[in-house]
Parts: structure tokens; C-alpha cells; sequence
């Protein structure tokens, strides 16, 4: 009787479709982490508190606002070279706050995130949040950047102080 020769038998298995899942996967996790860091603006150079501390937790309707050391603000991209001055705010507060209406939100349960440069005066701070709260808006955080405590000067290794 005739031996028959075993058949190679092959047993891959197509990886395409894995590997577009994957790729499907990293695109939307990469414009999933892109809409947090869409609210800092780079020109915006935050005041050093000590106090500072990170927030609890993610805010509920938030509204960005970041003031730039000029006095105008920067808001979702409207006239992002140099901002709108904050006497026109209201117009565009307004319109939030129809869009957080239309959203069955309350306006005064809305967030704002108030970013102020460290060269802008504090006059304009609190003129920012008088034009938002004459649009509704009652909850405010101001943002800084947080730096370690100073507790003073330090003795080096010879136990002298600095200069």
C-alpha cells in the first residue's frame, strides 16, 4: 500500500482586522485626551500660590475663560490673537447661557474656570466676574499654578544658611 505524504497543513489567522481595532482604538483615545488639554492656552503664564491645591474633582459645566495680561479674554477660540475685551463678554456669557439652558442646566450651577495671566491686574479679574455675574453665573474657580511650600532658608552641609 502507497504511504501518502502528510499535507503542510497552515493555521494563521488574519490579523487585519485586530490590528485596525487597535489603530480605531488610539485614535479615539488620543482626540478623547486632546479636549482637556484644549483649555489651557500657552500664552497664559498662571500666578505661583502655595495654597494652591488640585481640584476634587471634574467640574460640571464648566466655562473657560482665560485672561490674558492685556485684559482680554481668550474664549473657545473667538478672536484667539487677541481676544475679546471684557466689556464684550456679555455677548457671548449670553449665549452660554442659552446653551446651558437648552440643556436643562441651571446657569447659576455652572462652573466658571477663570485662568488670569500673573501680569494682569486684579482690577480685571474681578471686572470679569461682575460682567458674568450680571449674566447669571455665580460659581467661580480661579486657577494657579501650585508650587512647593517655602518654609525659608535651608542650611547647606556646613550648617550656615544661604545668603
Amino acid at each position: 500500500m502507497a504511504k501518502r505524504k502528510p499535507q503542510n497543513v497552515s493555521a494563521e489567522t488574519d490579523m487585519t482586522p485586530m490590528i485596525d481595532m487597535v489603530f480605531q482604538l488610539i485614535a479615539f483615545f488620543m482626540v478623547l485626551l486632546n479636549f482637556g488639554e484644549g483649555e489651557q492656552d500657552t500664552r497664559i503664564k498662571l500666578p505661583a500660590s502655595e495654597l494652591a491645591r488640585p481640584p476634587d474633582g471634574p467640574l460640571e459645566s464648566p466655562l473657560v475663560l482665560q485672561l490674558t495680561a492685556e485684559g482680554n479674554v481668550l474664549y473657545s477660540g473667538v478672536n484667539s490673537d487677541v481676544g475679546v475685551p471684557i466689556p464684550d463678554m456679555g455677548h457671548y456669557l449670553a449665549l452660554e447661557r442659552q446653551l446651558l439652558e437648552r440643556r436643562d442646566k441651571a446657569v447659576a450651577d455652572a462652573n466658571v474656570i477663570i485662568r488670569a495671566d500673573a501680569q494682569s491686574r486684579a482690577g480685571r479679574v474681578q471686572e470679569l466676574i461682575q460682567v458674568c455675574q450680571e449674566n447669571g453665573f455665580e460659581l467661580f474657580k480661579l486657577r494657579v499654578s501650585q508650587t512647593p511650600p517655602n518654609y525659608g532658608p535651608t542650611p547647606d552641609s556646613s550648617g550656615a544658611a544661604p545668603p
